[in-house]
């Protein structure tokens, strides 16, 4: 009979098995070097060698010879991949991890070593090999994780059958899972606030919020949300809510929750998109008997927010919006990030073919998102939920990333050709909107302006740039984290901080280096801010209460939009 290994001790790899992953890295690195890509300087290259040399014998110095220190003296691992002290207890895969970090550093470096390149191309191969090093690693493979081999014998392999489970299941639906299923329902703890649906379009519907207040601000608040999309990441759970938040602090709140797209959309184009906020202002105005609205324009519909207050300003009607608040949005994508690697001309071309029906499937999308951060979103849960067999746990931030929405083909590509590509929003007149040319320079609607320190979608330079082209009142703020995280992100958390300064700033470096921190979130400052555009209050009753204007209530809050797919 074969002796059984004690189930918390990991079957050692062999030499072999070493030799050959150090082997398989290496072959990854020279393919690479021998595709044609532009090498280095000659100096640089014998640089990189020697340190990589030099660098491997020290690795391999202190597997075959130990050092006799305390494991507790080891520093505190960085790399949540490898947080388990499995990888540490075993020195055959403590060499594994540390042969991995020394090859991936040396790719990269290569990449950012390479001449005769332009920025453009450095970043795309930056981005493609980050993207294949992810993919490599060694804590994506059952042969190669101590954690899932001791995870296996201690559960006789059910964590592989329960992996395999996972896996099927994603195949099946067409898209990675990243929380529990069953944990969130909207209308029950997602998109909760209470109120009524007062309009619906094809495009879009419209509500409004009931009041929690015995007064509320004179001027409403209209939200624009980004219809690639749901609505409800500013509503989330009651704590994280930000429309629930704005309520008590006595604003009227009204949400536009757009339609996911189907082949009846197949001809909406960006203009309709301009339209339709337009027209839910004017809803507003005329229901609430308002000369103005507050607006905010979240990521790409804070882009459409930019192009509609351009085209009231054209058209002398830019007093219908008192203020315009921007969470996260470009107009100027000059700097827009890694999203720019999905615009060339090869891309516009596949995409166009993924949308025989008029409208892509919001889970390409979703797929891109994931790719811009594919060890936290992909081979996390690859490891987690389809090698461990872990459960998903639940996180309603997840649950919203995952409930994708379907786009309108033609504007889409219209979108990113024109903007990310061409860049043309920016150029006064190259672009226009129901026949009128655009210039963003002529706005001057008073402005709010946030962007998020960490975002990899708009970048915090990016969205800077927004304070050049428009040339109303300005406050810029800087939050702590990224896209979602800086913009969801409640008083009541303490978490996080933001940035503010009052002095003038040509760079988002210079705002820095004026800038005050504050800790927590910034959504008090907007509020105040908001205050500051108009203090004049009503009693919180008659049309300011949802179906007792002129719009009768169609039903209750989130709506159908938001529960299609």
């Amino acid at each position: 009979m074969t002796e059984q290994k004690p189930p918390n001790e990991t079957p050692t790899p062999n030499l072999a098995d070493l030799q050959h992953w150090t082997w398989l890295m290496g072959r990854a690195q020279q393919m690479m070097l021998e595709s044609g890509v532009p090498l280095a300087p000659p100096a640089q290259v014998a640089e990189q060698a020697r340190d990589f040399w030099t660098g491997y014998l020290d690795m391999w110095q202190r597997f075959v010879a130990p050092p006799a220190a305390d494991a507790a003296e080891r520093p505190k691992e960085k790399d949540r991949r490898f947080a388990n002290p499995a990888w540490r207890a075993n020195p055959a895969f403590d060499w594994m991890r540390q042969s991995y970090d020394l090859i991936a550093d040396h790719m990269l470096r290569s990449i950012d070593a390479l001449e005769g390149v332009d920025d453009r191309t450095r970043a795309q191969l930056r981005f493609a090999t980050t993207g294949f090093v992810d993919a490599m690693s060694p804590s994506n493979f059952a042969v190669t994780n101590p954690e899932v081999i001791e995870k296996t014998i201690e559960t006789r392999g059910q964590n592989l059958l329960t992996g395999l489970n996972n896996m099927l299941s994603d195949i099946g639906k067409g898209q990675l899972t990243h929380t529990d299923g069953t944990a969130f329902e909207v209308g029950r703890n997602l998109a909760a606030t209470p109120g009524k649906v007062v309009k619906r379009t094809p495009l879009y519907e419209l509500i409004q919020y009931a009041p929690t207040t015995e007064t509320v601000l004179a001027t409403p608040l209209v939200i624009f949300p980004p219809w690639i999309n749901r609505f409800y990441i500013l509503d989330l759970t009651p704590e994280k809510s930000f429309i629930r938040w704005a309520v008590a602090q006595g604003v009227t709140v009204f949400m536009v929750s757009w339609k996911s797209a189907d082949a009846s959309m197949a001809d909406v184009a960006w203009d309709d998109y301009v339209a339709a906020q337009i027209e839910a202002v004017d809803t507003i105005r005329a229901l609430l008997d308002v000369p103005a609205v507050h607006t905010v324009g979240y990521c790409v519909a804070g882009t459409t927010l930019a192009a509609t207050l351009a085209l009231l300003a054209a058209r002398g009607e830019a007093d219908k919006v008192a203020s315009a608040t921007f969470l996260t949005a470009q107009v100027d994508f000059s700097r827009a990030g890694e999203l720019l690697h999905f615009v060339d001309d090869e891309q516009l071309k596949m995409i166009g073919t993924l949308s025989p029906n008029g409208y892509l499937d919001g889970r390409y999308l979703a797929m891109t998102f994931n790719l811009l951060r594919g060890r936290d979103l992909i081979w996390n849960y690859v490891t987690n939920n389809y090698l461990l067999g872990k459960d998903y746990a639940p996180f309603d931030l997840l649950h919203w990333n995952g409930d994708v929405t379907n786009l309108p083909a033609k504007w889409h590509l219209s979108y990113l050709t024109d903007l990310y590509r061409d860049n043309r929003l920016v150029e006064p007149g190259a672009m226009q909107v129901a026949g009128v040319p655009l210039d963003l320079t002529t706005v001057r609607t008073p402005a709010y302006i946030q962007a998020g320190r960490e975002d990899h979608i708009a970048p915090a330079e990016s969205v800077w740039k927004l304070t050049h082209h428009l040339r109303g009142p300005q406050r810029f703020v800087l939050a702590g984290s990224g896209h979602i995280a800086g913009v969801v992100n409640p008083p009541a958390a303490n978490k996080y901080q933001h940035w503010i300064s009052d002095a003038p700033a040509e760079s988002l470096d210079d705002f820095v280096a004026a800038a005050r921190e504050v800790k927590g979130s910034w959504w008090n400052d907007w509020a105040d801010w908001l205050r500051g555009r108009g203090p004049d209050s009503v009693a919180a009753d008659g049309a300011r209460v949802p179906g007792t204007g002129a719009l009768p209530a169609i039903e209750d809050a989130p709506g159908s939009y938001v529960r299609a797919r």
